[in-house]
């Protein structure tokens, strides 16, 4: 899976979109100026290939990249006073933000959307912080399972992560390698839960770039324990993990961008995404194809199953969901 750079696909990305290896496009903000732009846009790449995987971060607080034209979605951690207050309601409300969240992206054709985060907010970590739905296991377990049934009822695959867990550490390993220094029992009782408790209505994980030094010296995207042992053969999770982005600071520990690529698939990966490095990402095409790989099987069972191009504003179900939301961050 690979970026786009501007508005529009041009000539050279659509010949690299052709590629067989390419199996995903994640779209940022810059790829984003309005709806009818957007709608240019996902019809471009669908011309070049039309069964591509289309996917965006989406979750809502500071991590949503479509603004303008949609509904303006709020950190996941602002559902917690609503559970403590009244559980039923605040289930209802992540139920009601995952639908809406998946039904706009679905109308423009867009798969996937990654989310929901299942790390547990436990102070120390800046880059999760109110992208986590509580400070509480059993919390987020309850409403990123609402939020779940949501995606599922507009037809979006969900992908939870940052499995097992990012909440416990201080750095971003967008620009750093953190390194959780607990023991696996530890991380058990309280990251890995929702990741157990939820895999089997998630469709899809992300692992993080997270070293748990004291179960394996590899970070997790990396690690045949995590993936294979744990997440495949223990939990039985039968669905697509993705790497998180290969560029990230927290993967280079494992080398060149072929190198990162090759560790991650070697640890159970099915797809890796290498984004905002063009040149990375043309050296992990190159040295797949000479592998000879191929595009993972488990990659079709992603394709969002809802109806694009509907007016959304005619359906009185978006619009209790949108005065819904409102009244939540009133």
């Amino acid at each position: 899976m690979l970026d786009l750079h501007a508005l529009r696909v041009d000539q050279e990305e659509s010949a690299l979109l052709k590629h067989p290896l390419v199996g995903g496009v994640i779209l940022f903000t810059r790829n984003y100026q309005s709806p009818e732009q957007l709608r240019l846009l996902v019809a471009d790449i669908r011309r070049v290939k039309p069964e591509i995987l289309i996917a965006v971060d989406h979750e809502g607080g500071r991590v949503q990249r479509f603004r303008e034209g949609f509904t303006r979605i709020p950190p996941m951690l602002c559902l917690e006073k609503c559970y403590a207050d009244n559980q039923q309601q605040a289930l209802n409300l992540a139920r009601q933000i995952g639908w809406l969240i998946a039904e706009e992206l679905i109308a423009f054709d867009i798969d996937l959307s990654f989310a929901p985060v299942l790390d547990i907010d436990q102070g120390v970590s800046e880059v999760i912080g109110d992208r986590s739905f509580a400070h509480d296991a059993d919390a987020v377990i309850d409403l990123a399972g609402a939020f779940i049934e949501g995606f599922h009822s507009a037809g979006m695959s969900a992908t939870g992560k940052h499995y097992p867990g990012h909440g416990g550490v201080s750095a971003d390993s967008h620009v750093a390698i953190p390194v959780d220094q607990r023991d696996f029992e530890a991380i058990k009782a309280m990251d890995l839960k929702p990741f157990m408790v939820l895999s089997r209505q998630l469709d899809a994980i992300m692992p993080a770039h997270v070293i748990y030094e004291k179960i394996d010296p590899h970070p997790a995207g990396f690690s045949s324990f995590w993936i294979e042992e744990l997440l495949r053969d223990r939990l039985k999770f039968k669905g697509v993990v993705f790497s998180d982005d290969l560029t990230m600071e927290g993967a280079c520990i494992a080398g060149s961008y072929p190198e990162r690529a090759e560790a991650a698939l070697a640890a159970g990966c099915d797809m890796v995404l290498v984004c905002n490095n063009r040149d990375g990402a043309l050296e992990v095409l190159d040295y797949l194809d000479k592998k000879g790989c191929h595009v993972s099987s488990r990659l079709k069972n992603l394709k969002h199953r809802g109806t694009p191009n509907r007016n959304l504003r005619a359906d009185p179900e978006w619009r209790e969901a949108v005065a819904a939301i409102g009244a939540l961050t009133e």
